[in-house]
């Protein structure tokens, strides 16, 4: 790839790749932790709504905070020192600026960022995936159209993912499916902040000293997380979505090509050219043999017409583990290393002037379903929170039925009472005007045909 070539190039030239962080929680200090190490990127500063916390990651992951702190942004640009700000806007306008890294988990503050980026002219690695799922497709569209790189965020599972599919096509393979692992039972739908983590096997002073926000790791357990980044995925790879959401198969790395191949040829799918986030553990809550939780795949197949026989042939001499047909077989990776190696989308997108995965459309989204009888009055709390979980659907499904997006479902009030399982809509809550719903009709109109699911 010659990245750390390039970026050495910039190191020795004074002419480092300058960063800005919005967000100082859990993946903002794991990209921290590298950054302090990587030739050839500056962090210009970081923006937090909690200064003392940016200062704390800062000291967590190796830095010495008093040392780097800069009293401004041009002292920062002018000595290689950090600026640590409450405000999002003064980082994205300082001046020097190349990359804006966005890990704040809001959409909504997501794509203001995001927006603000393109205005300045700085190239954006949208790490907050909800963002992405809820308005990405517009938001890849005007970065392009202003010669800037809106990208997925490296070492988070869609943009490896992604990286994957691209590697098979580019191989002259046919993508079957292509998803990750994740720790499931369908019981974890209805898991809240309150319960979360005894399913990751931590006390809350555990997950409190590790930085983890209960309502962050839920939506990971409760399935929102595996549905937005299928959707992401979906969107970026020209993949299609389940028709009724995701199936979670319990599979092992050994069987991949052998579950997530379609119905007709014995397997699970639907068809051929899906998402698919399958569990690491059986239904009755065994451990999967080798199991995937915390990687990712991708599913691919050999030329299914006789002249298709040599590349199946290759497979067998080389020990690749294939379905009983011989053609089709799978490629993972065991590991995802999230902003651990967050600095190769950083260096891409400056660098290179490519994203590690962008939105190309808007064929997936993921809608709000209540975990529990919702009643009328009630205040929807978002992912991962106490009242809903993000189901992933065919965007034209969601369009068709009116569903609310799970990235809008915060703060909302509820005009009807809603069953648990049942899908929330568009009509069912009050929804006050904001940019993030105005960029989402926005978006539908643009991407779904004219098509809008939000009342106008």
């Amino acid at each position: 790839m010659n990245l750390a070539r390039l970026l050495k190039a910039r190191a020795d030239a004074g002419r480092p790749v300058r960063v800005g962080l919005i967000g100082a929680g859990k993946f903002g200090s794991m990209f921290l932790s590298q950054l302090r190490t990587t030739p050839g990127l500056h962090l210009l500063g970081i923006a937090d709504l909690s200064v003392p916390r940016a200062r704390a990651a800062l000291e967590a992951t190796g830095w010495d905070a008093e040392a780097v702190a800069a009293p401004s942004f041009d002292e920062a640009l002018r000595t290689g020192r950090t600026m640590l700000t409450d405000d999002a806007s003064a980082l994205i306008a300082a001046d020097g600026l190349d990359v804006v890294v966005e890990v704040t988990g809001s959409p909504a503050a997501g794509a203001a960022h995001a927006l603000l980026a393109i205005e300045h002219g700085r190239h954006i690695v949208m790490v907050t995936v909800e963002a992405d799922v809820l308005v990405g497709p517009l938001l890849a569209e005007r970065a392009r159209k202003a010669g800037l790189v809106y990208s997925m965020a490296y070492g988070d599972q869609p943009a490896l993912v992604c990286e994957m599919v691209d590697w098979a096509r580019t191989c002259g393979f046919n993508v079957v499916c292509a998803g990750k692992g994740t720790k499931y039972l369908p019981s974890f739908h209805r898991s809240t902040p309150d319960t979360i983590w005894s399913l990751y096997g931590l006390t809350p002073e555990q997950a409190a000293q590790g930085g983890m926000n209960a309502q962050m790791f839920n939506s990971f357990a409760d399935g929102t997380k595996s549905s937005i980044e299928m959707a992401a995925i979906a969107n970026a790879a020209g993949l299609t979505a389940p028709s009724d959401g995701l199936l979670f198969p319990p599979c092992g790395v050994d069987d991949l090509a052998t579950i997530l191949r379609p119905r007709e040829h014995g397997g699970l799918l639907e068809q051929s050219g899906t998402v698919e986030t399958v569990s690491s553990l059986e239904r009755d809550g065994r451990p999967v043999f080798r199991d995937l939780r915390w990687g990712v795949y991708v599913v691919f197949e050999a030329d299914p017409s006789p002249r298709g026989d040599y590349a199946r042939r290759c497979f067998k001499e080389y020990g690749v583990v294939t379905d009983a047909s011989g053609r089709t077989t799978a490629l993972y990776r065991p590991y995802h290393l999230i902003g651990l190696e967050l600095g190769v989308s950083v260096a891409s997108a400056a660098l290179r002037g490519e994203p590690t995965g962008a939105t190309e459309a808007f064929s997936a989204d993921v809608v709000a379903v209540a975990k529990r009888p919702l009643k009328r009055g009630e205040t929807l709390d978002g992912e991962g929170g106490f009242t809903v979980w993000g189901k992933l659907f065919p965007a034209a499904t969601s369009l068709a039925r009116g569903g609310l997006p799970i990235g809008l479902a915060h703060h909302v009030t509820l005009s009807r009472d809603i069953a648990e399982g049942e899908i929330v809509g568009w009509a069912d809550v009050e929804v006050k005007d904001s940019p993030a719903v105005r960029l989402r009709r926005e978006m539908e109109r643009s991407f779904a045909g004219g098509v809008s699911a939000a009342a106008e």
